[in-house]
């Protein structure tokens, strides 16, 4: 086999061995969107169980903020699901974006919810009713919000461990479910402890106006990533600092983009340096660059230009071109009169 060929078939299973093993470490996600669809599942049959006692319209936005988190997960599921997909001709940057769709899903879900909480509770301010067997509704509440609690922990570590918006969505969702229980809990026990029935549907709705921050903030966050925002300033910073530390060689850049996908960060840029500089020894200095911006900032693919510092048009190109038409033409494409 000719030294080319053989360097390129080594690049190819180098190239691809890492990616094999990010999939089946994506893969790997899953497990927690089955977590957190047995608990929804769980805390569904508990919190309906505390409505049905109690027959407490706070309690009852619980149990339906419970089903919009069961709906979620499976959103979850499906989502990691595809983020776990390799690279492939139709989608050669992966699909890890697909998270993106299911945090915004949580995201409108949480404000769904919201809405039918809030509709509940005028009802129940409206035609107010006694309510019965408090002390067993408040004790099966407490037990399904510490399930909440447990689980919304154990994805919250895992989406930061993993970089899974995803995973920190249903976690922040959960949260939003603990918070729910914890004021529906303190409107029930006012209730019991003053008799004001009015109480009940009035926590219910000072919740619901709560949580809708949560879905806000999740709908933003989503649409960032698909509107393919670029990274954080103090990432951004971190690939200057690396690069401004190359000043002295005679090293200069320009034309700094990034972006995010999922756990991913996608980075490009234009790197100039001395003509008399070898290929080898420039390609040698940017592997370098490469190397410490990913020991910094991991997960992040790095897409270089290099060209000769002492040439002007080497400046060109500062700015993502607008978009044109093929000469002689109009952007709809018709004849230039």
């Amino acid at each position: 086999m000719p030294l080319i060929s053989r360097q390129r078939a080594r690049a190819s299973l180098q190239t691809r061995a890492p990616r094999t093993k990010v999939a089946e470490h994506r893969s790997s996600l899953t497990r927690y969107a089955w977590l957190s669809i047995a608990a929804a599942a769980l805390i569904i049959v508990l919190k309906t169980w505390a409505y049905w006692v109690t027959d407490s319209v706070g309690l009852l936005s619980d149990a339906l903020e419970s089903v919009v988190n069961l709906v979620s997960a499976c959103a979850m599921l499906v989502a990691l699901t595809i983020a776990a997909r390799p690279a492939d001709d139709d989608h050669p940057y992966g699909h890890d974006k697909a998270e993106y769709f299911s945090s915004g899903f949580e995201g409108g879900m949480i404000l769904i919810a919201a809405l039918g909480i809030a509709a509940a509770a005028i009802e129940r301010l409206l035609h107010p009713r006694a309510l019965e067997q408090l002390g067993l509704g408040l004790g099966i509440s407490v037990v399904a919000s510490l399930i909440n609690f447990a689980i919304a922990r154990v994805l919250a570590t895992a989406g930061r461990q993993h970089d899974s918006l995803a995973l920190v969505a249903d976690a922040r969702h959960l949260m939003t479910d603990v918070w729910t229980s914890l004021g529906v809990l303190v409107g029930v026990g006012l209730v019991a402890l003053t008799g004001w029935s009015w109480l009940d549907p009035a926590v219910a709705i000072g919740v619901a106006i709560n949580i809708v921050w949560t879905g806000v903030d999740l709908l933003r966050r989503s649409t960032l990533g698909l509107m393919d925002t670029a990274l954080p300033a103090q990432e951004q910073d971190v690939i200057r600092g690396i690069l401004d530390t190359y000043g002295p060689d005679g090293i200069r850049y320009h034309a700094l983009r990034t972006r995010r996908s999922g756990p991913r960060r996608f980075v490009s840029m234009h790197v100039l340096v001395p003509g008399a500089w070898t290929v080898q020894h420039g390609h040698d200095v940017i592997e370098q660059i490469e190397q410490q911006v990913r020991e910094r900032l991991p997960n992040t693919t790095i897409t270089v230009h290099m060209e000769p510092l002492e040439d002007p048009r080497a400046w060109h190109d500062l700015e993502i071109e607008p978009l044109s038409a093929t000469p002689g033409t109009t952007l709809t494409g018709e004849p230039k009169v």
